[in-house]
Order: C-alpha cells, then sequence, then structure tokens
C-alpha cells in the first residue's frame, strides 16, 4: 500500500521527530500550516493503511510510525526498477549516473560504495 503526496508529506515529519503528538507535527509543517482536522484525517487514514499507530497519553495521543523510512523508500526504488528500467538495477544505474549530472567526487563515492558490496557479497 502507498501513501498519497499529503500522507508521505506528513510522514516525513513524523519520520524525522520518531514520535509526536498532533500539535508537534502541525508546528513542524511550513506555513501556511493545515488544519488540525485536516492532520487528523490524514493520521487516521496512515493508521488505517498501517503506516503509524499511537498511544494514548491523558487526553492527547502520541503517534509514531510502523514503517521505516528505509523500508518505505527502498520498496518505491525498487517498483521504479521494476516499472521503468525493465526489472534491472543496472540499466537503472546506468541511468542515474547518466542523467543525475554526479561530479566526479560523487561518482568516485558511488564506485567506493559499489566496491564494498562487492567485497560483502564475496565473502
Amino acid at each position: 500500500m502507498t501513501l498519497s503526496a499529503t500522507e508521505e508529506q506528513l510522514m516525513q515529519l513524523l519520520w524525522k521527530q520518531e514520535r509526536a503528538f498532533m500539535k508537534d507535527l502541525i508546528a513542524a509543517y511550513p506555513e501556511p500550516k493545515p488544519a488540525s482536522t485536516t492532520i487528523a484525517t490524514l493520521l487516521k487514514r496512515m493508521q488505517d493503511k498501517n503506516f503509524v499507530d499511537y498511544v494514548q497519553k491523558g487526553r492527547s495521543r502520541e503517534y509514531y510510525p510502523l514503517v521505516k523510512k528505509t523500508d518505505y523508500f527502498s520498496k518505491h526504488v525498487n517498483g521504479l526498477i521494476k516499472d521503468f528500467f525493465n526489472d534491472s538495477a543496472a540499466q537503472f544505474a546506468s541511468f542515474f549516473t547518466k542523467e543525475t549530472n554526479l561530479n566526479t567526487k560523487e561518482l568516485e563515492a558511488l564506485r567506493r560504495l559499489i566496491d564494498q558490496q562487492l567485497k560483502e557479497k564475496k565473502s
């Protein structure tokens, strides 16, 4: 299941804060801030999708993510590779390195990451 753009924006704030009350989430938004009813609706939908849950603390709810940011991002990247690059990570890497205007330093850092992954896979 995926999040809408507005749900994803809220989820980004929750991942950053790790645990937050609604007032904290609203405070983290840039101006103009959304209405509390809007945030409540988004949180309810995200709870129904099993992305967030909460703990009741007095009359307030402290929300926390049920899905890790890396897991969510990984699912999206893998879907992107499958849908746009014929399920080929090599095609994705080729596109990424050519079309994102990486400088020499960034490409060298990417090479080191790949070399490290190759080392780990071989051992």
